[in-house]
């Protein structure tokens, strides 16, 4: 019996997902466990395999195309099964989350319903089929669609027909403007012209860049946004570091890094000031009891800040086992997305790549970002006399809305103590 592949749902705050690959198309043959497709959320990528064996009757999607959590995907069936009277829309129970089957009447087509397909009428009576991107495309730039030549699967036109009939259209239009010039002159021209151009590569923008701009341009245009920069003597975490680091054979711990004892002394610090550990909802303030700390993550796709839930509760082990758990999930793409929001505060650290000083961006609605920088040797007084030593900046941003800069302040010199007196810190 033929069954409809949805869009899953990955996660309560994700409405739609981006396919990236389209690993079958109709006709072909599948098995169960069978990759049927992949996409990404604008957190993560996951893919779909096939839970039935059969062939793909139908299909309604697109690499590039932006389809909606629970929409129908594709069709799987035994090979010249009829279909027509199959489910073409999923509905979902708030209850169950799961797709039901409603039959439709006989005098309408299976696919009429497919929601990832718009049906075009044109002036001679047919129909054309259109993605609903490429039909928002054409319909801003007034296109007659009847001209446009379908690329997409099953006849169907796609973004790319729309922007090349787009593109025809405007070069149709030049040549009424500047007038008619014979063939020989118009390639001279052309060739000319493509000679004359700097080479360069258009690559499309990923949906997780696009969400990390839009994120960051709220962030920086709806915030009071200010950072403050301290330094601290790092000799007591590089004693620690390097203690673990000569005992590891005979203790059991975790590879504990520099970054992982900040991460630690920050959650602490933050019990203690609470604006800081906070979101900021316009005429709200949430003060939360718990630390969530976000930690940011560089992976291939982009900057993705993954949440140590009760980072406040943990011991130092315990800590940083979770952050690499995370983190590699993260920089694999398999992060569960309900892991990538509700912190309440965010660490981000450049240390490694030789940054001294930085102003690292508020993720909204939390109210503050520290950024941490790398080690670099200075000169201090000690009984007046010059000594080196090791020196670590860290760099605040705040929310100025939510926090003034005296309080911002005091987080940061509290923070910087506990740092130079970490054994302290560990054993309260």
């Amino acid at each position: 019996m033929a069954s409809v592949v949805i869009m899953p749902r990955q996660g309560q705050s994700v409405e739609s997902c981006l396919i990236a690959a389209v690993n079958k198309k109709k006709g072909d043959s599948v098995n169960i466990g069978d990759i049927l497709f992949s996409y990404e959320t604008d957190k993560s990528s996951f893919e779909e395999n096939a839970q039935t064996a059969g062939v793909v009757l139908e299909i309604y999607i697109e690499e590039g195309e932006d389809v909606p959590c629970l929409a129908p995907v594709m069709i799987i069936g035994e090979e010249g099964e009829d279909i027509s009277q199959l489910i073409t829309q999923s509905v979902v129970s708030d209850s169950s989350e799961k797709a039901q089957e409603i039959p439709k009447p006989d005098n309408q087509n299976a696919q009429d319903n497919i929601i990832a397909v718009t049906e075009v009428k044109i002036d001679n009576g047919g129909e054309l089929k259109i993605s609903p991107r490429a039909k928002n495309y054409a319909e801003k730039a007034k296109l007659d669609l009847s001209k446009a030549v379908p690329t997409g699967p099953n006849g169907r036109i796609i973004e790319r027909d729309v922007i090349e009939l787009a593109n025809k259209s405007y070069r149709l239009y030049n040549e009424e403007q500047t007038g008619e010039i014979n063939s020989a002159e118009k390639a001279a021209a052309v060739v000319a012209d493509i000679s004359s151009r700097e080479e360069y590569t258009d690559v499309k923008l990923p949906n997780i860049r696009k969400i990390i701009a839009k994120s960051m341009q709220q962030s920086l245009s709806n915030m009071a946004q200010l950072t403050l920069n301290a330094s601290f003597d790092a000799a007591a975490i590089l004693q620690f570091r390097k203690t673990l680091k000569d005992n590891a054979q005979s203790i059991v711990l975790e590879n504990i890094t520099i970054n992982d004892i900040i991460l630690y002394a920050t959650a602490k610090t933050l019990k203690n000031h609470k604006d800081l550990n906070a979101h900021y909802l316009d005429d709200v303030i949430r003060y939360f009891d718990g630390v969530n700390l976000g930690v940011a993550v560089d992976t291939e796709r982009g900057l993705m800040v993954p949440t140590i839930f009760g980072a406040d509760k943990m011991t130092l082990n315990e800590l940083s086992k979770a952050v690499k758990n995370i983190a590699a999930q993260t920089q694999k793409g398999t992060v569960d997305p309900d892991m990538l929001k509700d912190g309440t505060f965010t660490v981000t650290n450049l240390g490694s790549l030789g940054i001294e000083s930085f102003t690292p961006v508020i993720n909204p609605p939390q109210t503050g970002i520290l950024g941490v920088n790398n080690i670099t040797r200075r000169v201090k007084q000690v009984n007046g006399e010059d000594v080196f030593y090791d020196c670590m900046t860290l760099s605040l941003t705040f929310d100025h809305r939510a926090i003034d800069g005296a309080p911002a302040a005091r987080f940061l010199k509290e923070l910087c103590v506990n740092l130079e007196n970490f054994a302290l810190l560990l054993a309260k």
